[in-house]
């Protein structure tokens, strides 16, 4: 809708105008500018106005996109902290030594990316210069989130300093004989090297944040000062299209982590052509990030376009700049200065006219090779501007260009992502571009050598002494592991006694064991409780009060359920982190959380709870993050199984994420049945992954929301509990003929077994042994071991083989998951074998309905047992009929 005169209705015609004749004369007073000047002066006006409201401190709107140049003008840079020419040395012999060994390694097959890092070298050269604190000063250091496809710059050089030889270089992408270098950042791989894995791409951003978020929250908390510790993160133009890259940009601004730092490296190529091919990616990148309450910094132009910007008296160059697609301005790179007069200058007469005072020559450098991000002076006072702004986080977007020093064969080229090798030629030229003295005799054996100026050389000399003061060398990854005291015994206790009389799902036995061990006087603190929302529901609400949920503002408002015991308590130094709905940030803490060990030298002993449906399935890939990162710590599927969270249907129902785990080795997996078995598993994994002998691993327990009595632990369970399986309830044969069969269970199906027991002996005669598989993944983990070892000549027999050995009859397994999950240990169970499980879509009903459907309820078990033994001829075939008819199935 308008009104008469055409104007759209505003949200200013709802405010009282007190002086309406003074808003008059202002609006008059554009209009005149628009006639007399044109719109693109009054539009200027229009911004310096607005510029200069927001620096008198004006409570206005800021504008979310700005015009296409360098946020820092030339004159303003700060002075250059270094020697310029050193500077530039090394960063030529770090460009040669990284596109030598991937192009030596094409000669293997093995691939790797050259163009990545090309473009970024100044990027990380100025970082590791000037900026990035090691781990052998104050603090933890920075923590460096590489590009992952820049990997072979970091190794060109850790060559450079020592850190990597020339074997190791040429072992890249070959890492089965033990010395070898990953293709990316990997710590599992290279872990005294690398901190982060960032090659999934979207969750190295995702990531940095929330490590930001936690270095603050370990200082909030007084476990550890971290305000010297800056969080960087390299990311490429393209990948920030993953969901994931700008997830959690409102996060960072929110809670004014002004201790990190992206730098988006804007080439204007993804892996297969331009980015924004129609658009310009620049300018939506900062839309987005002024909108979320980022700092931006745009470092696009070199000093070589600061003539042409002197010489735009109209504004014409910047509303050209303004208008051209990335694509085309990738086309400029490639094309002839003709072209450039052309397509460029020859848009508009007050272009062309400004074309004329322009060498052909400065043009070309224009156009081909000056870009902000290519210059150290202009990166130098990006970072800079960078870690002194207060109060939010900063975005550096730095124009590059792809393939940079490359030569015309590789630049901006939308091939070049899969170009993996340069010939002797274009090595040549490159080295004449970057003044290397590698003489021609060098490539005699036709492979191109490595360049080092020697151990005892100016470079080098100048590159350990930037990185002493600065701390040490960077990236690196350091763990000085100390083993944490055991809690005390009584937390455990609780749990092994059973809950009586009283109901109690395994969900709230795993909260009280959690909130026990809080409590302990020596690692109580240490834990870190983790929730994407809705911990009411995970009967979690009883630590808001005692622990508190950690925000970094404390609880600025009055809570609507302040006189309850339970209120929703807000503190700076609380200790929960209950993030909202997001299931990624949760578990981009968690890692964060489960790698203080290294990252800072603390230990935390992360828990994140969470709907088991929204675990592996949902963020699987941060699950295999986690693991790459070395990380440890619990992660709990609550609500577990297909069947138990009624009502909630096909989306909430969870029978597959024990399958998916199962392929993560560093993933412990257990699917308790009892309270007890929890506390039997949380002790004995506090030990392996916080003892003196700590392991990289981590824990995946399933539990569940369906109430039960919780029995006292037996005698002399432990251990099978641990290894996945023990017999938990001995059948009593009627005879000594009678029928017998193996039952075996895990989670909550452990009730539908015991239930099937009484069912066979009561009304068919059967006895049946009802055992508790904890961890059907753990029982293939170490039979899969076994096999291992009979290929080296060890004769090993797989605990599950020995647990079963010489139970009589049959064995049917049955869980609350699909029945691969059970079916991972059939292979080593000497018995005849069969199982039942909830494969297919859940569906929303009562508990016991969705176990008929399924098959898993007690008198299905019952029905499949008689099958498998009159299949053995020890019941008659007669009886499975009967069975069915008598249990209505």
């Amino acid at each position: 809708m308008t009104d008469p005169v055409g104007k759209l209705p505003s949200e200013l015609d709802q405010l009282p105008d007190r002086d309406p004749e003074e808003t008059a004369e202002w609006a008059a007073s554009l209009d005149a500018v628009t006639k007399a000047a044109g719109p693109h002066r009054a539009a200027y006006l229009m911004r310096r106005s607005l510029q200069h409201a927001e620096g008198a401190g004006l409570a206005l709107p800021k504008l979310l996109e700005t015009d296409y140049v360098n946020s820092i003008p030339t004159a303003a840079e700060p002075a250059f902290d270094g020697d310029l020419e050193m500077e530039s040395r090394i960063t030529a012999w770090n460009r040669w030594n990284a596109a030598a060994m991937v192009t030596r390694g094409a000669r293997h097959g093995v691939g790797g990316h050259i163009a990545t890092f090309a473009s970024a070298a100044w990027l990380y050269e100025t970082g590791f210069n000037h900026f990035f604190r090691g781990k052998e000063g104050d603090g933890s250091g920075d923590q460096l989130y590489i590009q992952g496809h820049a990997s072979p710059g970091i190794y060109a050089r850790a060559f450079l300093d020592g850190r990597l030889g020339e074997q190791q270089l040429d072992n890249f992408r070959q890492e089965a004989g033990g010395d070898g270098l990953p293709s990316y950042p990997h710590p599992r791989r290279l872990p005294w090297l690398w901190e982060f894995p960032t090659v999934s791409m979207g969750l190295g951003p995702l990531a940095a944040i929330y490590q930001a978020r936690f270095n603050r929250y370990l200082t909030n908390r007084n476990i550890k000062d971290t305000s010297n510790s800056h969080v960087w993160a390299f990311l490429g133009d393209g990948e920030m299209d993953e969901p994931e890259s700008t997830a959690a940009l409102a996060l960072a601004a929110r809670e004014q982590l002004d201790n990190l730092t992206f730098v988006i490296n804007c080439n204007l190529q993804r892996l297969d052509g331009p980015v924004r091919a129609n658009f310009r990616v620049v300018q939506e990148l900062e839309g987005a990030f002024r909108g979320a309450g980022w700092n931006v910094i745009k470092t696009l132009w070199g000093n070589a376009w600061d003539e042409l910007f002197q010489l735009d008296t109209t504004g014409a160059l910047l509303r050209r700049l303004r208008e051209v697609p990335d694509a085309q301005f990738q086309t400029y790179a490639t094309r002839d200065v003709a072209y450039i007069r052309e397509h460029f200058f020859g848009a508009e007469p007050a272009l062309a006219e400004l074309a004329k005072l322009l060498t052909d020559a400065k043009i070309a450098e224009c156009f081909y090779t000056s870009r902000g991000g290519h210059e150290a002076r202009k990166v130098y006072a990006a970072y800079k501007a960078a870690v002194e702004h207060k109060g939010a986080p900063t975005v550096i977007l730095a124009q590059t260009v792809k393939g940079y020093t490359l030569g015309k064969g590789f630049e901006s080229k939308n091939a070049n992502h899969q170009m993996k090798k340069l010939s002797i030629d274009e090595f040549k030229g490159m080295r004449e571009l970057l003044g290397l003295p590698i003489p021609d005799s060098a490539f005699d054996d036709g492979l191109v050598p490595y360049g080092h100026p020697g151990a005892d050389s100016p470079e080098v000399r100048y590159l350990q002494e930037r990185r002493a003061a600065l701390g040490g060398p960077a990236p690196a990854r350091r763990v000085h592991a100390v083993a944490l005291p055991e809690p005390e015994e009584r937390a455990f206790a609780a749990l092994k006694k059973g809950s009586g009389k009283q109901e109690m799902a395994t969900t709230m036995a795993f909260v009280r064991l959690a909130k026990d061990l809080m409590r302990d006087k020596e690692t109580g603190r240490r834990w870190v409780p983790i929730v994407p929302d809705e911990a009411r529901t995970f009967g979690m609400e009883s630590l808001f009060p005692s622990a508190g949920i950690y925000s970094p503002l404390g609880q600025t408002y009055d809570p609507v359920d302040r006189d309850q015991l339970m209120y929703y308590k807000e503190a700076k130094d609380g200790q929960i982190l209950n993030e909202g709905i997001t299931e990624a940030g949760a578990m981009a803490d968690f890692i964060a959380a489960a790698t203080s060990y290294a990252t800072h030298g603390e230990t935390m002993i992360p828990f994140y709870i969470f709907y088991s449906m929204f675990g592996w399935q949902r963020t699987g890939d941060q699950m295999w993050q986690l693991a790459d990162q070395l990380g440890k710590g619990f992660i709990v599927g609550a609500t577990a199984g297909r069947t138990t969270l009624t009502g909630e249907g096909l989306q909430h129902a969870d029978g597959h994420s024990h399958l998916i785990a199962a392929t993560n080795p560093a993933s412990l997996n257990y699917d308790p049945a009892f309270a007890y078995e929890i506390a039997v598993i949380v002790k004995d994994g506090l030990r392996r992954m916080y003892g003196p002998e700590a392991e990289n691993v981590f824990y995946y327990l399933t539990v569940y929301n369906e109430p039960k009595q919780q029995p006292a632990m037996p005698e002399g369970v432990e251990d099978g509990i641990v290894k996945g399986l023990y017999r938990f309830k001995e059948g009593t044969p009627a005879s000594a003929e009678a029928p017998r069969l193996q039952l075996l269970a895990s989670g909550t199906a452990i009730h539908w077994a015991l239930e099937a027991q009484e069912l066979l002996a009561a009304d068919w005669g059967v006895t049946a042994d009802v055992w508790s598989a904890t961890s059907w993944g753990e029982l293939r983990r170490e039979a899969l071991e076994c096999d291992e070892a009979l290929l080296r000549g060890e004769q090993r027999v797989p605990y599950v083989t020995q647990a079963l050995s010489g139970a009589p009859g049959p064995v049917l397994a049955v869980s609350d998951w699909m029945r691969q999950v059970p079916d991972q240990i059939s292979q080593w169970v000497e018995q005849d074998w069969s199982s039942l499980g909830t494969d297919g879509f859940g569906l929303s009903d009562t508990r016991d309905a969705a176990r008929r459907h399924f098959g898993v309820d007690a008198p299905s078990i019952a029905v499949a047992a008689l099958a498998q033994l009159a299949r053995r001829g020890e019941v008659p075939a007669s009886a499975v009929k009967e069975a069915r008819e008598k249990y209505g199935l």
